[in-house]
């Protein structure tokens, strides 16, 4: 059996996936062209959707003939029936695709579900006993430091989007270039710890109700517009998602600093609206005021 795995920047648990299939032995595919030429794929073949939708599906489509690809979950907001059901949602749309399976991006039940695919794929109780002792290190993904919050002679803005946006160098890459040309030093909440930003999202209101993926947007947002260095929020919405955009301009009527919603296209460098948004930030009509908690 040949499997594939949907490799992105945004998953926290693709270096433990990606690891258990080699302790398996499982014959893993690569994709055959690049990541440029995925996302085009992607685009050709549903030009109408959200960015992140036509990326994952041209990695896939890039994987070739595989009988399976394993699709880690990226926390979704509210309402966004791509995040909630990707993998169901897929080849409904699309004919001729292997099996997709929804695997965890780390969390609790991540172990169970991989020795449950373990077993789907080598038929070996004492092969996946041994592949997940092998890999458990890797379970609770990588280390996390907080960044740098201050640079010299720079204003701080912090960019608050989903990991499936801002971690992706192809479809954000634009957008740290383009602030920091403007003199600003951006943070990017993707860049945060995950167990602190999901900490301060116990702030919301009935926290237990909200989608996962509108959470840790929302800690994120709280935790940096809470820090002195951070004069603002710029809100970075992937082209065509109205449920990101949706979400982001609700945690935004809850921020207490100037924030600017911006939409990102793949390979976008042009932000016009940003020079205004700096003189804003920077001139003196908007002080910070954290409080650094």
């Amino acid at each position: 059996m040949k499997v594939g795995l949907l490799e992105s920047p945004a998953a926290r648990s693709r270096a433990y996936w990606a690891a258990l299939l080699k302790e398996l032995g499982v014959e893993v595919a690569a994709a055959g062209v690049s990541e440029a030429e995925a996302l085009q794929l992607g685009r050709d073949t549903l030009p109408d959707e959200a960015l992140g939708v036509q990326l994952a599906l041209g990695r896939i489509l890039a994987l070739g003939r595989v009988d399976m690809v394993l699709v880690p979950h990226l926390p979704e907001v509210t309402n966004d029936a791509w995040g909630e059901a990707f993998t169901e949602l897929l080849p409904r749309r699309i004919s001729g695709l292997p099996t997709l399976i929804n695997v965890p991006d780390g969390g609790p039940e991540l172990e169970n579900v991989a020795a449950e695919v373990g077993l789907r794929l080598s038929q070996s109780g004492g092969g996946v006993r041994r592949a997940l002792e092998r890999t458990r290190i890797l379970a609770g993904g990588p280390r996390e430091e907080m960044p740098a919050l201050a640079r010299a002679s720079r204003a701080t803005v912090a960019v608050i989007g989903p990991r499936a946006l801002l971690a992706e160098p192809l479809l954000a890459g634009g957008l740290r270039p383009a602030l920091e040309d403007l003199g600003l030093h951006p943070v990017y909440s993707s860049e945060l710890p995950l167990n602190d930003v999901m900490k301060r999202a116990e702030r919301m209101e009935n926290p237990g109700k909200v989608a996962d993926g509108e959470r840790e947007l929302f800690g994120a947002a709280s935790l940096l517009a809470g820090k002195s260095a951070v004069r603002g929020l710029l809100l970075a919405v992937p082209a065509r998602d109205g449920a990101v955009g949706a979400a982001l301009k609700r945690i935004a009527q809850r921020m207490h600093k100037p924030t600017l919603s911006v939409t990102v296209e793949a390979g976008q460098t042009d932000f016009p609206e940003l020079e205004a948004f700096r003189d804003r930030i920077t001139l003196g009509t908007a002080q910070a005021t954290g409080d650094d908690a």
